[in-house]
């Protein structure tokens, strides 16, 4: 009896352990099945996502300067030379240049505020600019010539120093990743501005004064300022009034003309802004209008009326125009 219940035993042990077998084998082949399916699906996922970054963002963009030039520069550019006039817009966007012509910035507000910068000289040094391995030249001079050489040395593109602070700005501020910058230096600059006539007014101003801004330069020649310095600033918006004979200059969208001293009556408004020249010939002929009879036949003159600043305090530049709003009001309460 024993002996016949051995083989069923053992054939019931062997029965368990298959059944055992094929449950573990069923078991992993849902898990590899799970598995490969969930790689599948993350695979699945990541696949757009190395797509998309497998193209690495533009180091540089085409830019068209205000002469027709096409260059393609930096879209963040790091090492600029820099060869004008109004190197304070750079300054206003808190953007340093590697390369400047200092003699540019001797009696400019902004002096003190260029340690660091490298001399490129004027006429700007090609040899001193290779030197410097600019990945930026910003070029106010107009001759195709000088164009062709700096442009052998870095991306180089020609720039309008005498445009509007505002357009002038804006497009500085696009060709140095700072647009946004630009704006809200823009729209800091309008707040002061308005803010300062409201303060003249306020303390006496009168709706509708003239002003016109005089200067001699070398040659005993008399000029009267229209859309550059000083005068930008006082025809604002909210500012001084030019009067009929200036208002045909700045229609002519000139920046000065040069007048006689007989005809200055014809200039001359409400209030007088003397610009001290540089040379001492045009200081000498400066002296010789105050002493004369025609200049202190005036209305401005005769009733205390006129200022005088120095002619490279009133450049055009952005931080020169800032600090203008807080120098007029100074200059009329005196």
């Amino acid at each position: 009896m024993n002996k016949a219940r051995q083989p069923f035993a053992i054939l019931c042990i062997i029965f368990l352990m298959s059944t055992l077998l094929l449950a573990c084998s069923s078991k992993n082949d849902e898990g590899n099945a799970a598995a490969n399916t969930a790689a599948g699906n993350t695979a699945a996922t990541a696949a757009p996502t190395v797509e998309a970054t497998s193209e690495p963002a533009a180091t540089t963009r085409p830019y068209t300067d205000y002469k027709g030039h096409t260059v393609e520069i930096p879209v963040n550019p790091q090492r600029i030379i820099y060869s004008g006039e109004t190197y304070g817009d750079l300054i206003a966007l808190g953007v340093q240049a590697i390369g400047y012509p200092l003699s540019m910035a001797e009696g400019q507000v902004f002096k003190d505020k260029l340690t660091g910068v490298e001399d490129v000289g004027f006429p700007i040094n090609l040899e001193k600019t290779l030197e410097l391995q600019p990945d930026l030249i910003i070029y106010a001079g107009i001759e195709e010539a000088d164009f062709d050489a700096l442009s052998k040395i870095a991306p180089t593109i020609i720039f309008d120093t005498f445009a509007p602070l505002k357009e002038r700005m804006q497009e500085i501020g696009g060709i140095l990743g700072k647009t946004a910058e630009a704006e809200a230096w823009l729209a800091q600059y309008q707040t002061q501005e308005d803010a300062m006539w409201a303060q003249l007014k306020a303390s006496g101003m009168k709706e509708g004064e003239t002003a016109a801004v005089f200067t001699y330069y070398p040659g005993d020649r008399l000029f009267v300022m229209a859309t550059t310095g000083l005068s930008q600033v006082l025809y604002g918006e909210n500012g001084f009034k030019p009067t009929a004979a200036i208002q045909k200059v700045l229609d002519a969208d000139m920046g000065f003309q040069e007048i006689s001293m007989e005809v200055i009556q014809e200039y001359a408004g409400d209030r007088i802004f003397l610009l001290t020249p540089v040379a001492d010939e045009a200081k000498a002929s400066t002296d010789k209008l105050l002493e004369s009879a025609v200049w202190k036949s005036l209305p401005a003159v005769k009733n205390g009326y006129v200022y005088t600043q120095d002619i490279m305090k009133t450049s055009s530049d952005a931080a020169t125009r800032e600090w203008l709003l807080g120098e007029i009001p100074a200059m009329l309460n005196k």
